[in-house]
């Protein structure tokens, strides 16, 4: 028992020995040496922090310069695609305004030869007559006929139609192509209501006249300049069903079919158009119908219907 309690105390002071030197403090040089490691550590680790936010900090700023310059050149673009845009459209009403001129001086000048060539024709039958005239004068007087004029109502007595005055059929070309050309030039010059008095004139006076189609189509084409469409529908209209040989049928339907557009009637005004590509083809007036069809999404021909 006793020689028990000897071992478990030699035990105890081995153990203890042991645990002492395990326990003990390490040496003071060791423990400053980890120190200065480690705060050299930490500091080498904030230094690289600041780097770092110094980096960002570097590339944000960069960032919003080249936001910042991005964000005033599409200012400036925007501005400049304005103006340009503002350019662009003047520059089509400009053209618009002046094509519609344009047409409109073409279309006088047109009707104008028309005019000359069909007034050449009436001097040249005139002229035809009076040689005619002369020429039954000469083979009287070669003939040995008397120059005493027969008395009036004598049997075999000519009329002397030099004393009467000119009848109004004689004076109709005249008057008729006085009043054309001051409607044609009225209207070239703006003065419509004045225009349209004289075109209409022309047409309550010279109905059957050839150009009297024409003094129509532009009584439509002054009511549409002051866009009273409906009113320039119904001369087209009227130039359509009433002069079939009227050279302006192809303009009458191309503005009618432009009228209807700007009324709105877009089932009307592609129909028409379609019609003006089918009956005149090859025209000024079919490729004019064909731009309008591309303009509001339309082809020149109606599409077959599918079953």
């Amino acid at each position: 028992m006793r020689t028990r309690w000897i071992v478990l105390i030699f035990v105890a002071i081995v153990f203890g020995a042991l645990g002492g030197t395990l326990l003990a403090p390490q040496p003071a040089g060791a423990v400053s040496k980890e120190m200065i490691e480690l705060q050299q550590t930490v500091n080498q680790i904030l230094q690289a922090q600041q780097d770092l936010r110094s980096t960002v900090d570097g590339n944000n700023a960069a960032l919003r310069t080249l936001v910042q310059q991005s964000l005033d050149s599409v200012g400036r673009l925007s501005g400049e695609m304005s103006a340009l845009q503002k350019s662009v459209q003047e520059v089509q009403a400009n053209t618009g305004s002046r094509m519609d001129t344009m047409t409109q001086q073409t279309q006088g000048l047109s009707d104008n030869l028309q005019d000359v060539q069909a007034r050449a024709a009436k001097l040249s039958q005139q002229l035809n007559d009076m040689q005619n005239l002369l020429q039954s004068i000469d083979a009287k007087i070669s003939g040995g006929s008397t120059t005493t004029p027969a008395a009036p109502g004598a049997p075999g007595a000519t009329p002397d139609n030099s004393a009467q005055p000119p009848s109004s059929s004689a004076l109709s070309p005249i008057s008729a192509d006085t009043l054309y050309q001051n409607g044609l030039r009225d209207l070239t010059s703006g003065k419509y209501d004045l225009a349209r008095q004289e075109f209409s004139d022309y047409i309550h006076n010279f109905p059957s006249n050839d150009l009297a189609g024409n003094a129509e189509f532009y009584l439509g084409e002054i009511a549409y300049a002051q866009n009273d469409y409906k009113t320039a529908i119904t001369s087209y209209d009227t130039v359509l069903a009433n002069y079939p040989k009227s050279f302006k049928l192809a303009a009458s339907l191309l503005k009618k079919a432009s009228a209807e557009l700007e009324l709105g009637m877009k089932a009307s005004g592609i129909r028409d158009l379609r019609e003006v590509v089918r009956r005149f083809p090859g025209s000024d007036e079919s490729r004019r119908a064909q731009a309008k069809l591309r303009d509001v999404g339309a082809s020149p021909a109606a599409r077959p219907a599918t079953h």
